[in-house]
């Protein structure tokens, strides 16, 4: 299919509606970042989500949108639970409430720079990362498991591992409630019961960063963030617990498509409807998957101020954590009427803006900060919010890839690209050189470029630019 989007402002297009889409596309960007790579087909994929039942306003697409499996990585949909909504796994993503997790240390970089070897040394011997690698918390099993799938974050925190301070700054207190264990099979169990508290692979990361530039200084500070700072941002999600998760239910749906009279353009986009039993299933299992998430970034968390204190004896507090692989149940005004929807977040976040009635207490005037990592060795940023987005108050996740990670492989070699980055002051601690060359910072768009479209197209504002001092990659 030709996709021709069409220039509304400098930061959104519109893909017109044709053929079996019932909505039009929107896609947040500027013509620099709009998918060109041969291959990509993410604007294709953007007009494919557009036909799925139920589906209202748009079907949107964030600044750093690349192709993804059915859905777009960057895309929104929000369906009409009442009116024939679907649910699709394809939405959600295999990586199930990946996510990032903000810390705020109570030092700045000219006072930590002399412990930051160190501090990276002990990163690196005991941060879990990798294919398949173990992680910090062996779960005992099923029995304790389900507990997790439960409690998420929260569970973690009551066993020891953080503060009770964390669930406040953690998106839904650090667990869904509607999570159903039950729905999660035998395998993905075993999968998820040696990998809690570790990064795994890709674009996953610890990285120790420092605030760069404050645009806002009140938010920032309401966000507990100043110049010079000393950060930790976690990149990561529900492992191969998540992954299995998404397989299973994938599968379930696919073959249920012609038993709900459901045809799609592109069976990756495998759905039912949010009320029937596979719609229902799905739902509760990626709840629990997304509670394992969230535990994993808490376990991660406790490592972090674990190896901060060894090293410096300082500490760290929990900016934010929200997750960009989720979809929820939200009531949102459509055509000036309040729906329910089941609202898909695939690599996107969630944005609240300032006085929004989810936000904790002590960010109520403020906004939820919106964590928008760059890939290795380039700048992160924090912003915030804004009450004019109309994408269902959804923001982009970060950079998007514009490389394969084969083309990747062709063009950097791992251990000249970890030369370059400590060459420029970055600690580098890889678990591989192949992994290291997937990630280097040219296979991705120009963070700076996505940041400043996202505040552009009035999904976010800029609060903090982060900048990185080392890397643990996964």
């Amino acid at each position: 299919m030709d996709i021709t989007p069409v220039e509304q402002t400098p930061f959104r297009f519109r893909i017109e509606r044709r053929g079996v889409m019932r909505v039009p596309g929107v896609v947040f960007a500027t013509r620099e970042l709009l998918p060109q790579a041969a291959g990509d087909m993410a604007l294709e994929q953007v007009a494919n989500v557009a036909a799925l039942p139920g589906i209202v306003r748009a079907s949107y697409a964030m600044p750093d949108v690349h192709w993804g499996y059915g859905f777009p990585i960057g895309g929104v949909a929000a369906t009409d639970v009442d009116a024939g909504g679907v649910i699709s796994p394809g939405g959600v993503g295999f990586d199930i409430s990946c996510g990032v997790r903000l810390l705020a240390a109570d030092t700045d970089r000219g006072r930590f720079s002399p412990r930051l070897r160190t501090l990276m040394d002990i990163l690196g011997d005991t941060i879990p990362r990798g294919v398949g690698r173990g992680g910090l918390w062996k779960l005992a099993g099923r029995s304790q498991m389900e507990k997790l799938l439960t409690g998420g974050a929260e569970y973690a925190v009551e066993r020891g591992h953080g503060v009770p301070r964390d669930l406040v700054r953690c998106e839904d207190h650090g667990a869904l409630p509607e999570a159903d264990p039950s729905q999660v099979g035998q395998r993905a169990v075993d999968r998820g019961l040696q990998q809690v508290g570790s990064l795994g692979a890709g674009n996953h990361f610890l990285e120790v960063q420092a605030v760069d530039e404050v645009y806002d200084t009140d938010t920032a500070a309401a966000f507990g963030l100043r110049p010079g700072q000393v950060c930790v941002m976690i990149h990561c999600g529900s492992r191969g617990l998540g992954h299995q998760v998404c397989t299973d239910h994938v599968r379930v749906m696919d073959h249920s498509l012609r038993a709900y009279g459901i045809s799609v353009p592109d069976r990756q986009l495998a759905c039912a409807p949010v009320v029937s039993p596979p719609g229902r299933d799905y739902l509760g299992a990626m709840a629990a998957a997304a509670n394992y998430g969230r535990a994993n970034r808490q376990l991660l968390t406790q490592a972090a101020r674990h190896a901060f204190a060894t090293a410096a004896g300082v500490g760290l507090d929990l900016v934010y954590d929200v997750s960009h692989n989720t979809a929820k149940i939200e009531t949102h005004d459509v055509d000036g009427v309040p729906r329910r929807l089941c609202v898909h977040r695939k690599g996107a976040t969630l944005a609240l803006p300032p006085g929004h009635p989810n936000l904790p207490e002590d960010l109520t005037e403020a906004g939820q900060p919106v964590l928008v990592p760059g890939t290795m060795g380039t700048a992160s940023y924090v912003m915030v919010g804004t009450p004019e987005n109309d994408a269902f108050l959804s923001a982009c996740h970060g950079a998007g890839r514009v490389w394969s990670r084969h083309q990747a492989l062709r063009r950097v070699r791992g251990e000249q690209l970890r030369g370059e980055m400590e060459a420029h002051g970055i600690a580098v601690r890889p678990s591989s050189w192949r992994g290291l060359a997937e990630e280097t910072p040219d296979a991705y768009k120009d963070i700076d470029t996505v940041a400043a479209a996202t505040e552009g197209a009035g999904l976010a504002r800029l609060v903090v630019r982060l900048v990185p001092l080392g890397v643990v990659k996964g």
